[in-house]
């Protein structure tokens, strides 16, 4: 990276501190930290939805994905018209009826206080681990593009960390948002400028690929009765779809903008934009996986290490930014992977502080007196959970697979089991605290079980290295945690 690469992360940097100074001046309570009042942007709110939940995993799985083992897992943007139909008519209607700073809270008027304590010490493992594995993956590929070793990578999650944290803990989730808005132009016009420059070096599209390269993509079939496939379209479309409705159902994150609307129907158009930004940045990244493949396919010796294509696919995207993207160019795609580590964070800290709050300490008398001290409160709690993601953080090298994989290995366990929480609580008449404590083990324990079965049951092969593809955890985990709760909570009803 040039000077004025430098210079262009560091004023991004800055700027994000401004805007949480600017947005603090105005915070009279913690309804205004922690959903801006209820009143914001649906806009914005879609985007920052997507910033959120998308961010670094857009950034760096998709294209390592798509170049090292095909196309197919696009074929999940199918599922979002279903996701939108389900969320928009079924879902959130019931949830707009209900206005908390928690989504936890609802969990106790049915199900107990037992229940919405497994709710939130559920979410707040989740998003640990999930912030802790965003900004892992970052540093990774920050190291590589700025030319430092592994060594570094926990000295750039401290100064994400600090950043982001920082203008948080000021600014509350209109800092957030604006941030996110932010973070989605520099994410996008980061993988632009990507496909621009290689065409551009190419001398026009030729990198496209006119068949399907058996010597790096996988075979990926529509559907596979082997468990094992890796990847298939109907795996995709029915793993993503769970997972975004069963993320906007029970987790704190998604639960908390929503919140931030007026009403289901700006809930709806907020949920909506998410989808539009989310199919149309992730298309684009796609389509940056298939350009590097084609670039470095006729640039062999252009490659970071000796190996093969295949086996560097996660890696390719940070080297091709740091080498071969113009100065100015490469400040401003750097600044966007930043930027997605900052988005992470931001959100996960807003919404744990939420939780923190509300489900333990408010909830058991530890309430402060004032508004101004709840604030005060709000903001040291948003430092030291910051603290904790970044101490958690050195420990995601260990999972093994790809980024894709790796981000499905830990994202993806706890997901189902707290949405179930919701579906018992909201949907099942006749459920109880035994019968949902009981099917959120079941579901737990099957996740773990496929997340990790290479792990647990020995690897399969290379291309298929896990029993059970990692795919079928959401599946899985719904099935097994919907029937034995219902059975369950059957044989505990009261008579």
């Amino acid at each position: 990276m040039t000077l004025i690469d430098w210079i262009i992360l560091f004023l991004y940097a800055v700027s994000t501190i401004g805007l949480g100074w600017y947005f603090s001046r105005n915070q009279q309570n913690t309804s205004e930290y922690f959903v801006g009042s209820g009143k914001m942007n649906p806009v914005l709110i879609g985007v920052s939805l997507f910033a959120t939940l998308l961010s670094t995993i857009s950034y760096l799985a998709i294209p390592g994905e798509v170049l090292g083992k095909g196309p197919i897992f696009l074929s999940n943007y199918i599922a979002y018209p279903f996701v939108y139909l389900v969320l928009g008519f079924v879902i959130l209607p019931v949830y707009m009826r209900q206005r908390v700073t928690s989504a936890y809270a609802l969990l106790e008027d049915r199900l107990g206080l037992s229940v919405r304590l497994l709710g939130g010490i559920l979410f707040l493992t989740l998003r640990l681990v999930w912030m802790s594995l965003l900004v892992f993956l970052t540093a990774k590929a920050i190291a590589v593009m700025i030319g430092v070793g592994d060594e570094m990578v926990p000295w750039i999650v401290l100064v994400t960390g600090i950043f982001a944290v920082t203008y948080t803990s000021l600014g509350g989730l209109r800092a957030v948002v604006i941030t996110d808005l932010m973070q989605t132009v520099l994410l996008y016009g980061g993988a632009l400028l990507t496909i621009g420059t290689v065409s551009w070096q190419m001398g026009g599209f030729s990198w496209f690929p006119t068949q399907w390269p058996r010597d790096i993509w996988d075979q990926q079939p529509i559907f596979s009765l082997d468990p094992a496939t890796r990847v298939t379209v109907v795996g995709s479309i029915v793993s993503v779809f769970l997972w975004m409705v069963c993320t906007s159902m029970g987790d704190q994150v998604s639960v908390q903008r929503f919140m931030a609307t007026e009403d289901a129907k700006s809930a709806r158009f907020a949920m909506g934009m998410q989808l539009i930004v989310s199919v149309v940045v992730g298309a684009t990244l796609g389509l940056v996986g298939i350009a590097l493949l084609g670039f470095f396919q006729a640039n062999t010796g252009m490659l970071p290490e000796e190996g093969t294509l295949k086996a560097q696919a996660d890696t390719v995207f940070p080297h091709f930014i740091a080498a071969h993207l113009p100065p100015v160019v490469t400040g401003l795609v750097v600044s966007g992977l930043f930027a997605a580590a900052m988005s992470s964070i931001d959100s996960g800290v807003n919404s744990i502080t939420a939780v923190v709050m509300t489900d333990f300490l408010e909830r058991f008398g530890r309430k402060p007196e004032t508004q101004a001290k709840q604030l005060r409160m709000a903001r040291v709690l948003a430092i030291v959970i910051g603290g904790v993601v970044v101490s958690l953080s050195s420990f995601i090298g260990y999972i093994p697979g790809n980024f894709m994989a790796v981000t499905n290995k830990t994202v993806n366990l706890l997901t189902v089991p707290i949405a179930l929480l919701f579906f018992f609580a909201l949907f099942v008449p006749f459920a109880n605290a035994k019968g949902v404590w009981i099917a959120t083990i079941a579901s737990v324990s099957v996740a773990v079980l496929i997340a990790f079965s290479g792990v647990i049951f020995g690897k399969v092969s290379e291309a298929a290295p896990d029993p059970v593809s990692f795919q079928w955890i959401s599946p899985a985990a719904l099935v097994v945690g919907v029937t034995v709760g219902l059975v369950a909570c059957k044989l505990f009803a009261k008579k």
